[in-house]
């Protein structure tokens, strides 16, 4: 069974407040440490536990043999994630929903219900990795939707809750087919994992080779304890109870942008978005406007626990939807910023 993380909901906010700063340290922790056993991959890895925090789904694009499936893996191991709360597939155009979301329980189809038996699939987990996320068949995407959207998929005719909080993805390429631009564009970040080898020749072979020794003789030294999927949960809780507070000040009421996103650093959001949809043609939808606020501040408490800062709006140099607009947004959006390309 799926381990119950039912109680972090009842958490009040003073009490998330007063654990916050060591809950950060523990994350702050888990990212240089897991970062340690790659090459090349700092950002990436840091963005994976932004995404995380916020619940929000990551796209890794990149060619085979990029580490992506790796960062999973030990993203996972690191943090302590068992079996029972974890769902990995590698999906085809020959994918069946039953192979994500779960078998049709036979002995309830004869009394005329439709229902999954989901133990062990997609529904019962809550760290889930997709690799090849938009090669699936058009039912299997259409699930995803809801599931990514809602939370939930359909047992009877019925919306059910999906254990899901941490969503990460691959894909070797991504798609221009047009069918798939709902399911991109609930993939708010998209982070390039490109081949390190021209830079960091030595230091890969070393890796490979530390990499696979540990893979044989079973070992997992990133498996470290610095933090765990209950610190994700709660950072997650902490941040929404930020953002719904309002502070009573001699002004009148204060919200969560009032406070933690100062007004030049909006403006500046603003001319960013602006910019790369006028200049580049990039998609930015309403709703990835709302979800890039909610990511810009998680950033900024994970890597300096205060207000938005200059830095954490690089984070719009992940929201392209094409490879080349990766590429592409890498680079512009740090120098339309004033700042080193990241």
């Amino acid at each position: 069974m799926s381990t119950d993380f039912t109680s972090i909901d009842d958490i009040p906010f003073q009490t998330l407040a007063d654990e916050a700063p060591r809950i950060r340290e523990r994350l702050g922790r888990f990212r240089r440490s897991l970062s340690r056993y790659f090459v090349g991959r700092e950002r990436v890895v840091d963005l994976m536990t932004v995404a995380a925090v916020a619940q929000e789904p990551l796209l890794l694009v990149g060619d085979p043999g990029t580490a992506k499936s790796e960062l999973v893996t030990k993203f996972r191991e690191a943090l302590g994630v068992p079996d029972t709360d974890y769902f990995e597939y590698m999906l085809t155009r020959f994918t069946e929903p039953s192979e994500i979301l779960g078998p049709i329980d036979v002995a309830l189809l004869r009394e005329g219900r439709y229902v999954r038996r989901d133990r062990g699939k997609l529904p019962t987990a809550t760290v889930v990795f997709l690799d090849e996320v938009f090669r699936s068949s058009s039912a299997i995407l259409n699930a995803l939707l809801t599931v990514i959207n809602e939370r939930k998929f359909y047992q009877d005719g019925v919306a059910t809750p999906v254990h899901l909080k941490v969503l990460f993805a691959a894909t070797n390429e991504v798609p221009a087919q047009a069918e798939l631009a709902a399911l991109k564009d609930r993939f708010c970040l998209k982070v390039a994992c490109r081949s390190v080898q021209e830079r960091h020749f030595v230091d890969l072979v070393d890796a490979g080779l530390d990499a696979q020794t540990q893979r044989e003789l079973g070992q997992r030294p990133w498996a470290e304890g610095h933090a765990t999927l209950a610190d994700l949960l709660k950072a997650h809780r902490y941040m929404n109870l930020l953002f719904a507070r309002t502070v009573e000040t001699a002004n009148g009421a204060e919200r969560d942008r009032d406070r933690f996103f100062p007004e030049p650093l909006l403006g500046e959001l603003r001319r960013l978005v602006r910019t790369l949809v006028r200049e580049d043609d990039v998609f930015v939808s309403d709703r990835k406007v709302v979800k890039l606020y909610r990511l810009i501040r998680t950033h900024a408490w994970l890597t300096h626990g205060g207000a938005v800062e200059k830095s954490d709006l690089c984070l719009l140099s992940y929201v392209g939807d094409t490879r080349s607009e990766i590429d592409l947004l890498e680079v512009k959006v740090p120098r339309l910023l004033g700042l080193e390309p990241e």
